[in-house]
């Protein structure tokens, strides 16, 4: 009987412990980075350095980042899905205080954040970044390789070329 209440306290306990427990952001190999959890107000990247601002952040059309608390602004670049951004995951948050778990690259050339999870209770779980991949299936059906599928990024690459600019084409390989 003892027995039995030991092994009912132990999982009580880890299942408390899993469900507070911070989410380590996974490594992505990337030179200079290093996994941190940022805590600061989501802003409006453009209105914070330039003074450019619009209502709600821009909508979601504008890059996002966080201002931490001690006044350091960092860019938030991307979220934790192939080549997309994170402006999904935070645009939510636009003017409130959140946690942010992540990859910090701190490469002398830039610093970028790479956001992996988001919480805005410290003692709640985090939420994996992953909004844009959803909302994309929703407008556009589920795909393999989203980039490849993308309507927006095919209308693009029709009417300007691969490299962006009409009649500039990538040198071919040898």
């Amino acid at each position: 009987m003892k027995a039995l209440a030991t092994i009912r306290l132990a999982l009580m306990i880890f299942t408390v412990s899993s469900a507070t427990s911070s989410l380590a952001a996974e490594a992505w190999n990337i030179p200079h980075e290093k996994a941190v959890v940022l805590k600061g107000r989501v802003v409006d990247a453009l209105c914070q350095l330039k003074g450019r601002c619009a209502p709600d952040c821009g909508a979601g059309k504008r890059q996002l980042g966080l201002l931490l608390t001690d006044g350091t602004f960092r860019l938030v670049a991307k979220s934790n899905i192939d080549f997309a951004g994170s402006i999904p995951d935070l645009i939510g948050f636009c003017g409130k205080e959140i946690e942010a778990d992540g990859l910090l690259i701190e490469n002398p050339a830039i610093t970028l954040f790479f956001v992996q999870g988001i919480r805005i209770d410290a003692a709640g779980p985090f939420t994996p970044a992953e909004r844009f991949k959803a909302d994309w299936e929703a407008r556009n059906g589920k795909a393999e390789e989203w980039w490849r599928a993308d309507p927006e990024a095919n209308r693009i690459i029709a009417e300007d070329g691969p490299l962006g600019i009409k009649g500039l084409l990538p040198k071919p390989k040898p």
